[in-house]
């Protein structure tokens, strides 16, 4: 295909773009510092928020199968994908916001709010997030152009996540003068009105060019004998799964980890700071892909990542700041080449499912979400079970279980599930050679 020949112009690639930034404005702020507001802010207990976020998230990889199903059945004047912008647009940010919201309830009534808001918020997060990848393939059947808006999207995604996770703090602490309740409701309030805006705007700019109506309503049968035969889908969801896991358990560990280790919660701003560095891993896959495979870029991303881990657990060991912050660098530059890739990839597993007869762009798409709630789940579960164990006591002096158990999880876990990764990644070229040879 000739690579000039595209069909999307630059207001509808920043539009596109901006949806993931629309997403990740609330969802950086929930995976990041919910486990925190749930133990520190409202007095939940760790154990009850770990099994909170096991169930949440198990639920949600069934809502996004059942979501991926919805989409590949809607058919509407504004296409498949588009609608679901704006019918959960509003829901969506109403519910982040309850989520955030503290009533004085007895300890009972406490979880089951979480439990309501939370839960909600899966559902409707999955909503309004799913059909960003789902809608990709059908905006242009151009490789490099779909290359081009998965990486608009990934540098809005990972830009506005290094400014959650930069600025939610400072923000908290503005805002709530000493009541972090306050502080952290008036966040999500500004990030919510953010997010509609962006979301609304995705819906209006962005348009469905490209769906086989020859290929509506296959039945469930040979929908999921696609799925069984298609590999490149299978060995991207595990790899997906494992970021995921790797980043839920990292990520919630963050802000203990520079609150009880170096007894200064200020560093976290800082240290996430550093994440910037995954745009420009966003950006080197432009290059990458023109000299190399998709696969073989990730691989690269894995090892970077990979590399980044160690130097944080040099930074552990040493008790040397600088080399901690050295390592998140190295490392969020993996994490970009990585998360930039996945909905290009599952572009090319879509379009591998319609050489089979089948156009399941929603139940194809529902991999990236799955694999975030099922790896944030688990992360989650593991994490939250690890604190009750250790002992934790929230904002107090921890015991030398706990930190140890605050080092495991923002150190070492990580590094050994990119190991996993890099060596599961691996068997997608023998599955890519039989993409290829069947096209």
């Amino acid at each position: 295909m000739n690579n000039k020949n595209y069909e999307t112009g630059w207001v509808e690639r920043i539009s596109y773009g901006l949806s993931d930034a629309a997403d990740n404005l609330i969802f950086q702020m929930m995976s990041s510092y919910l486990l925190f507001f749930y133990t520190d802010v409202y007095g939940l207990r760790a154990r009850d928020v770990g099994i909170l976020f096991a169930i949440a998230r198990f639920m949600d990889v069934i809502e996004s199968v059942i979501l991926g199903l919805m989409i590949d059945r809607t058919h509407s004047k504004y296409g498949k994908s588009r609608p679901f912008f704006l019918w959960y647009a509003v829901p969506y940010v109403a519910v982040a916001i309850l989520t955030f919201v503290t009533p004085d309830f007895s300890g009972s009534g406490k979880l089951v709010w979480a439990y309501v808001t939370y839960l909600g918020l899966g559902f409707l997060y999955t909503a309004v997030n799913l059909p960003v990848t789902s809608i990709l393939p059908t905006m242009t059947k151009n490789d490099r152009e779909i290359t081009i808006l998965g990486v608009i999207r990934q540098f809005f995604g990972s830009l506005v996540q290094v400014v959650v996770a930069t600025f939610t703090i400072p923000l908290v602490k503005l805002i709530g003068q000493g009541n972090q309740q306050k502080g952290f409701l008036g966040t999500v309030i500004i990030f919510g009105i953010i997010s509609l805006v962006l979301i609304l705007n995705t819906f209006v700019q962005v348009r469905e060019r490209h769906t086989n109506e020859d290929m509506i309503h296959q039945p469930l049968s040979k929908v999921w004998d696609m799925l069984r035969h298609n590999k490149p889908w299978i060995i991207l969801s595990i790899v997906v799964f494992l970021y995921w896991l790797s980043t839920a358990i990292k990520n919630q560990t963050t802000i203990y980890y520079f609150k009880y280790v170096y007894n200064n919660d200020n560093l976290v701003s800082w240290a996430n700071s550093f994440m910037l560095a995954s745009i420009i891993g966003v950006l080197l896959i432009l290059r990458f892909t023109q000299v190399r495979s998709k696969k073989s870029t990730m691989s690269h991303g894995i090892l970077i990542e990979l590399l980044g881990q160690a130097i944080i657990g040099v930074g552990a060991y040493t008790k040397i700041l600088a080399i901690t912050f050295a390592g998140i660098f190295v490392n969020s530059i993996g994490n970009g080449i990585v998360i930039g890739l996945v909905s290009i990839m599952i572009a090319d597993t879509i379009s591998y499912g319609t050489t089979m007869g089948i156009q399941a762009e929603g139940l194809l798409a529902s991999t990236s979400d799955w694999g975030v709630n099922l790896g944030l789940g688990i992360g989650g579960l593991i994490t939250a079970m690890m604190f009750d164990a250790s002992g934790y006591v929230a904002n107090q002096v921890q015991n030398a279980a706990t930190i140890r158990m605050i080092d495991l999880n923002f150190v070492w876990i990580p590094l050994v599930i990119y190991v996993v990764m890099y060596l599961i990644l691996r068997k997608y070229d023998e599955s890519v050679m039989q993409v290829q040879a069947q096209e």
